[in-house]
Parts: C-alpha cells; sequence; structure tokens
C-alpha cells in the first residue's frame, strides 16, 4: 500500500478515539451497559457489511469504489480492521473496568496510528522479522504514553499499558492488530494496578 493511501488509512483510524472519548465523556463510565449495546449494534452491522460484501458482487464493487483506497490487499477478502477493532472493543468493555477498557481503546486507535505514519515516512532502522521499523515503535510507545499519562494518571500503569500496547503492535503473533494492542493493553493495565 503507497505511504499515502496508508496516511489516510491511519487517519481514519485515528477518528476511532470516539469510541473511548464518548465512553468517558458522553456517556459516562457509569453507563456500562448503554456503550456495550452501541458496540454490540455496530459490530452486528459491521457484520452485515461484511458478508454483504462477500457474498454480493455489486455491493462489493460499491464498497471498493468508496473504501478500496485505505483497504490493506488482505482486507479484500477477509474482514476489515474496523470489524476487528469493534470486536476488540466490545470484549475491552465486557471484560475490564471502563477507565482501563478506554485507556486500551485509545491506546490502539494512536499508538498503531502513530507506529504507522511515522514507521511507513520516517523508519530507517528495520526489524527483520516483521519489517516494523524502531522509529515506529518509539512512536508508538511514546504516543500511549503521553496519552496514557493523562488518561490513567498513574504513571506505572500508563507506562506499562504502553509497552503492552507497543509490543503487541511490534509481535509477530498472527492476530490482527486491532485485537491484539487493545487487549494486551487492558491486560497490563489491569495486572499492574493489582500491584500498585
Amino acid at each position: 500500500m503507497p505511504w499515502q493511501s496508508e496516511t489516510l488509512r491511519k487517519t481514519v483510524h485515528l477518528s476511532s478515539l470516539i469510541i473511548p472519548l464518548s465512553y468517558r465523556y458522553i456517556f459516562g463510565f457509569d453507563n456500562r451497559r448503554f456503550v456495550f449495546a452501541v458496540l454490540l449494534v455496530s459490530l452486528v452491522i459491521s457484520l452485515l457489511i461484511e458478508f454483504n460484501r462477500f457474498w454480493q458482487l455489486s455491493f462489493r464493487k460499491t464498497f471498493n469504489r468508496i473504501f478500496g483506497r485505505i483497504l490493506r490487499k488482505h482486507e479484500l477478502k477477509n474482514f476489515t480492521g474496523a470489524t476487528y477493532l469493534l470486536f476488540a472493543s466490545l470484549i475491552c468493555v465486557a471484560f475490564f473496568e471502563p477507565l482501563t477498557a478506554s485507556a486500551a481503546i485509545a491506546f490502539l486507535s494512536i499508538g498503531d496510528t502513530f507506529a504507522a505514519i511515522i514507521g511507513i515516512n520516517y523508519g530507517k532502522r528495520k526489524f527483520l522479522r516483521n519489517n516494523k521499523s524502531l522509529e515506529g515503535s518509539l512512536a508508538c510507545f511514546v504516543s500511549c504514553l503521553i496519552f496514557g499519562l493523562f488518561w490513567l494518571r498513574e504513571p506505572w500503569t500508563a507506562i506499562i499499558g504502553a509497552l503492552a500496547a507497543t509490543a503487541a503492535e511490534l509481535g509477530n503473533i498472527p492476530l490482527d492488530d486491532n485485537i491484539k494492542i487493545p487487549l494486551a493493553a487492558a491486560l497490563a493495565i489491569s495486572i499492574t494496578k493489582i500491584f500498585i
């Protein structure tokens, strides 16, 4: 994917910050059931779109005409990152306390975006096993850490959560980043909170 398309894709990806921001500032953390319901409905709609895209040629052509520029090659015949993002957000809201869940979702939106934009445009030192760059990984960590310090207000949870998000983004585990990053961050933050 050309760097312009990837930059556009990650700019759209950054818009998923609407999920944690809405969870905290619009719906409130005490409306967890409602947020879960909204995410569940959104995921079902996303899956309906995905399956229509797979099964109906005319729908697929229209979908690709609109979104084709930001789709990766493997997404043409598989679920898009948006569906994985909604699934991971739903899991985070269901199984982690609200502050942790919202931070983990935001780490995906911010960390993955900065890792890609910095890595593609400025990444010179590549890791051999996955072609990701040291510069991209540092951008992921720093952006997650800055956000985490503001959002979580606990330095250790912010540091450990940012490290977990960065490791998941960099890791070679065969799972979509939109699932790996928030779940790894949420788990790391939850474990860290036990000890502080």
